[in-house]
């Protein structure tokens, strides 16, 4: 099968740069799977896990937390705000996240503790649990 390739970007760098057979991503309009050859496209990345299936039937997981992904019958790029690769990702600082933010949502209900923040905090290191345990 044929393979294309794949550079995930973020402000800090690059984070992942191969050729895979198959990329799934959740965009803002639900999730979108990109073979060779697939029409251009732009899309926004919402927070979730990037699936990089390779040739050999192994996959690569990368979190993403938001960004936008451009797809080209020959390469797709995602630019992040911030991503990880399943073997980066510090799984006890991300339950440490996860922890912090379900706390504020607790606050919330008593104080004027911005629930928006709080909730995107908690999915960005749900993602980052999810990814690390390869879900």
């Amino acid at each position: 099968m044929s393979t294309i390739k794949v550079n995930i970007v973020t402000p800090d760098g690059p984070v992942y740069d191969s050729e895979v057979e198959m990329v799934i991503a959740r965009t803002a309009t639900g999730e979108i799977g990109v073979l060779p050859g697939h029409i251009p496209t732009v899309a926004p990345l919402e927070i979730g896990a990037v699936r990089l299936n390779k040739d050999n039937g192994a996959a690569d997981l990368v979190a993403v937390s938001g960004g936008f992904i451009e797809i080209r019958p020959d390469k797709v790029t995602i630019l992040a705000q911030a991503a990880e690769t399943a073997t980066n990702i510090d799984v006890d600082r991300a339950k440490a996240a996860a922890e912090r933010a379900q706390q504020r949502l607790q606050q919330a209900k008593q104080d004027d503790v911005d629930m928006k923040r709080a909730q995107l905090a908690l999915n960005r290191a749900m993602n980052r649990i999810n990814v690390f345990e390869g879900k």
